[in-house]
């Protein structure tokens, strides 16, 4: 047995202690709560923060966009320093960071300061995500007992995103935009607090040879730029010079990367995870599917606000239904794959999901909220809450306990990808399709909306006969003792 091996095998014996076990899925839970509400509450806030700060458009799209490119850029890399240094230091380095960046962020007296501090945000998210799934999975090792905790923080990271509109109205109206972001500070002093405590005995790994800094470098430029051309291609269009420039620098160090990886002595990213199936299909599903979730809010929050005239924070309620859908259905999952095949599990979902996503689809400008957009939508986010579980517990089940940190991270940079990319084409198929209606403007837009959303069913449905090759059932982390 390695050494590597070794303390691996010691970080799973003692932070899975059965006393810390419910410890450390709060703790996770909380970090997902944290870092996905932090996403939409800023965008509720985003114009008391053009009036208060001074800022452009463009400014304000940065205010989004600086978060976006380090999350998707660092997540690799944070994913492999978990792996190599230990689990408890990084996650511990990454809410620092996170924290501190939101006490930075709503401070801020210049816009400077803001997209800065949100660039750093960013850059604590991309090491506590994929973190937060490799602390669960290793703490919960058999199949049943980490579906349920897998499903637990699924569902509260699904809640999260949904209810992000609400609580940054509920902060923007009583105090002011500030509050969307020093609201993390006493949240992550006490996570930072009780990770000490609960995340004990994660002792540093053994490295071979020095960390993949020019793996590191070229894959972070890859990812961010490669999010950041899909940012231009919104704002400048897929043809503009800046749009292929930098998609085009993005796919040289991309390659790069592949190519330097192959020759590594401790690689950022082992090529050799690609060639496990579970983890490749997983991440395909990711790719194709990423978009649509974020996409359907999307396009529900403006049908909500600019055609049937609510405000932000009655917008805000109207989808908690479908949040609620995405909870439920991730507290169902784990009881469905007891009783079914984890594969059946994933198909139900997909199959809730296209039919509710095409019943969304034939969105009426006058229409009924119930029956065109609460039952519909209720249904699409419950099936993405169930066919999610299935996803996460198949990529992790054959992966190596020191390589989990940089297998989560993987997942989460197909997701976070495939979301930038699909919600780009979403929203181009969206406008291209309300341009060319004939109809009065709020049917026109309408019709554009509807039709991004069956375009987004067929790529579900097309992800869904993808996950036929998934494995009927995972099987456990190895503890010490097991072969």
């Amino acid at each position: 047995m390695s050494p590597a091996e070794t303390s691996a095998q010691v970080e799973v014996r003692t932070t899975g202690g059965a006393q810390h076990k419910p410890a450390v899925l709060v703790i996770a839970c909380a970090v997902a709560l944290m870092t996905v509400l932090d996403v939409s509450v800023v965008t509720v806030a985003l114009p008391a923060i053009r009036d208060d700060l001074g800022l452009s458009t463009t400014g304000l799209q940065w205010v989004l966009n600086a978060y976006s490119l380090t999350f998707a850029g660092f997540l690799l890399l944070g994913g492999r320093a978990a792996d190599l240094l230990g689990r408890k230091r990084v996650f511990l380095c990454g809410l620092v960071v996170f924290t501190a960046s939101s006490l930075v962020g709503g401070l801020a007296q210049e816009s400077w300061q803001l997209i800065a501090a949100r660039a750093v945000q960013g850059l604590g998210s991309a090491i506590l995500a994929p973190v937060t799934l490799s602390l669960l999975t290793t703490t919960f090792p058999e199949p049943d007992e980490r579906a349920r905790a897998l499903g637990v923080w699924a569902g509260v990271a699904g809640l999260g995103g949904a209810l992000g509109g609400v609580v940054g109205g509920v902060l923007t109206g009583l105090l002011n935009w500030r509050w969307v972001l020093i609201v993390n500070v006493p949240i992550g002093v006490v996570l930072v607090a009780a990770s000490v405590w609960a995340l004990t005995g994660t002792p540093r790994r053994p490295v071979r040879g020095q960390l993949d800094l020019p793996g590191s470098l070229t894959v972070t430029l890859g990812t961010a730029g490669l999010v950041a051309g899909i940012i231009a291609a919104e704002e400048s269009g897929w043809t503009s010079a800046r749009t292929v420039g930098l998609l085009a620098a993005a796919a040289t160090c991309l390659v790069l990367f592949v190519l330097i990886e192959r020759r590594a002595v401790v690689p950022i990213v082992p090529l050799s995870l690609f060639r496990i199936r579970p983890l490749a299909l997983a991440d395909g599903i990711s790719l194709l599917t990423g978009g649509v979730l974020p996409a359907t809010f999307y396009f529900l929050s403006l049908h909500l606000q600019e055609v049937q005239g609510m405000t932000a924070l009655t917008a805000g309620l109207a989808l908690l239904p479908p949040a609620v859908g995405i909870t439920l259905g991730a507290q169902l999952a784990p009881r469905l794959m007891r009783r079914f095949a984890h594969r059946t599990v994933y198909v139900i979902g997909v199959g809730l999901t296209v039919g509710g996503l095409a019943w969304l689809s034939r969105l009426d400008a006058d229409g009924s909220y119930t029956v065109q957009i609460l039952v519909p939508s209720f249904l699409a986010m419950a099936g993405f809450g169930i066919s999610g579980l299935p996803v996460t517990v198949a990529a992790m089940s054959d992966v190596g306990d020191e390589r989990t940190g940089v297998a989560s991270a993987l997942l989460n940079a197909s997701r976070q990808i495939g979301g930038a990319v699909l919600l780009a084409v979403l929203v181009s198929v969206a406008s291209a399709v309300t341009a060319g209606a004939d109809g009065a403007p709020p049917d026109a837009v309408t019709h554009g909306f509807g039709v991004a959303l069956l375009v987004g069913a067929g790529m579900v449905a097309v992800a869904g006969v993808l996950g036929l090759g998934l494995p009927q059932r995972a099987r456990p982390v190895p503890l010490v003792g097991q072969p």
